[in-house]
């Protein structure tokens, strides 16, 4: 059967590698039994459409679908189609993704501006990589090429499962990562700022659409009152003329958050949706180690009152809340549970 692109071979195979999501363990951090009370005022929690009230009985740990990386194209945007790769007739860089023959990439829209290109006339997307914490500022959509750059040198499994020894070297090659790659995208950085993710898909779902823009705003106030700096802003990134690059980090030596809209994550019936990512390195207050530096948190049923315990002991204290926890994925993209 002929292929339309190399990189679609395996379509309809189960790509299990050593990066799979079937490996659980244990959470290896501290926990909190449940939120604390918020101690300043908060917005009110928004009343939900009738008969699509908020799940607060079904079991949240384990709801949580595996996945070995979460490719965030950035949209500037709050809200896309039910399906985001039907966005723009199909033309973005979403749709461009899900044709790739990825075993466990989550491929999400965010609210997230994209970094502005060297040159303004070239139409550029920009997406973060998690847990891997790369930042990819520079996806030009006039070809494929920054795509398929993409998904040889970030996205495909370092190696293939035993499973697939039968696959001939020509195609075992085609569906394995190729660091050589990574050199094709210019900009390339670490992630260092904190990123609160928000489910605000409200062409997918109603109470997403409406929590979500609610739980951002709480969310970055309470972040700034905690002395982060909150930033809106695209990253900016200078490439010299020597090819070295960087990204401008805060001159007042604040720790940097970012908190956005992203489209569907399951569980609409325990919204709000809210994944908080803490990069390696980051620290608590003090020094230290931080205990989920490195590691996304997924919470359910998270309301307004909820956020600045989430703030304290999560992005602070580095405590998971029990009561609010769908699960996790930490450095080596083991899935964590309670």
């Amino acid at each position: 059967m002929a292929l339309r692109s190399p990189f679609r071979l395996a379509r309809h195979a189960s790509l299990w590698t050593t990066r799979s999501f079937a490996t659980q363990q244990p959470a290896p951090f501290p926990t909190v039994q449940s939120c604390p009370s918020p101690t300043c005022g908060c917005a009110a929690t928004p009343t939900m459409p009738e008969g699509m009230e908020i799940d607060h009985k079904s079991n949240l740990n384990g709801v949580i679908s595996g996945y070995a990386e979460q490719v965030l194209v950035c949209t500037g945007r709050d809200d896309w189609t039910s399906r985001i790769e039907d966005e723009s007739n199909g033309d973005n860089l979403a749709a461009d993704l899900k044709e790739q023959p990825f075993h466990n990439i989550s491929v999400l829209n965010s609210s997230f501006p994209s970094s502005i290109p060297p040159r303004s006339e070239l139409h550029s997307a920009s997406a973060y990589l998690l847990p891997s914490f790369k930042y990819v500022p520079f996806l030009p959509r006039i070809s494929f090429d920054s795509v398929q750059a993409l998904a040889k040198g970030f996205l495909l499994p370092e190696k293939l499962h035993s499973a697939h020894d039968g696959l001939s070297p020509v195609h075992r090659d085609r569906l394995t990562r190729k660091e050589a790659y990574q050199g094709l995208l210019p900009g390339v950085q670490d992630v260092k700022d904190v990123l609160v993710l928000i489910c605000g898909h409200g062409g997918r779902d109603a109470r997403c659409g409406i929590m979500g823009p609610v739980l951002r705003d709480e969310f970055e106030e309470k972040l700034a009152r905690r002395d982060y700096n909150v930033v809106q802003a695209p990253v900016e990134v200078n490439i010299t003329r020597d090819d070295s690059q960087r990204i401008e980090g805060d001159v007042s030596g604040k720790k940097i958050a970012r908190v956005g809209l992203i489209s569907h994550i399951g569980g609409h019936k325990f919204a709000g949706n809210v994944i908080v990512y803490i990069p390696p390195g980051h620290e608590v207050p003090g020094g230290g180690e931080h205990p989920l530096a490195g590691c996304g948190i997924w919470y359910g049923r998270v309301e307004p009152k909820h956020v600045e315990g989430l703030v304290e002991e999560t992005v602070l204290r580095g405590r998971v809340v029990e009561d609010m926890f769908r699960g996790g994925i930490d450095a080596s993209r083991r899935i964590l549970r309670i």
